[in-house]
């Protein structure tokens, strides 16, 4: 197995995942939080799935998915390219308000079709490019290729979680 083979089986395994956490429920189910002040399962979605359209953007150095067409108004927010959720207050959380489950399973989809084919044909000397010379030490394209999949499974994971809790009650 080769570095692309390796990195698309781990991002290949996200999108079930991501149906999983959301199909069949309903806009107030995605938006309800299990606690105050906790991530609902449509902000956790939309979450992950920004920060791996934001990041693979980067790589690309092209458009994000979310600012071309309607994606920011299925979910009740603006456009706006730097908005991946880091920091995010409770406000802020409650204000992703996904339209549905497909919205949220057609954004991802989208953004992993994308990530997809940028993983065909990577080399294992691509992997060493530096990607981000903000941090010591500077990120490479390996790194952040781990970083968005590292972030992307703990968050499905906690989205799945959540759907264990509020279907419970």
């Amino acid at each position: 197995m080769d570095v692309s083979e390796l990195l698309t089986e781990a991002y290949d395994r996200l999108p079930d995942l991501v149906r999983a956490a959301v199909d069949g429920l309903s806009p107030e189910q995605l938006r309800q939080q299990p606690g105050p002040g906790a991530n609902s399962i449509g902000w956790l979605v939309w979450h992950l799935t920004r920060v791996q359209d934001h990041h693979v953007a980067q790589l690309l150095d092209t458009d994000q998915i979310w600012v071309n067409g309607d994606w920011a108004g299925r979910f009740g927010l603006a456009a706006d390219p730097d908005d991946t959720g880091y920091g995010h207050s409770a406000a802020q959380v409650a204000a992703v308000r996904p339209e549905s489950a497909p919205a949220l399973i057609d954004y991802y989809e989208a953004v992993a079709a994308r990530t997809g084919s940028f993983l065909t044909g990577l080399r294992p000397a691509d992997l060493d490019r530096v990607v981000d010379e903000a941090w010591d030490p500077p990120v490479t394209l390996g790194v952040r290729l781990i970083s968005v999949a590292e972030d992307d499974l703990q968050h499905v994971g906690q989205a799945a979680f959540v759907r264990g809790l509020i279907q419970a009650d």
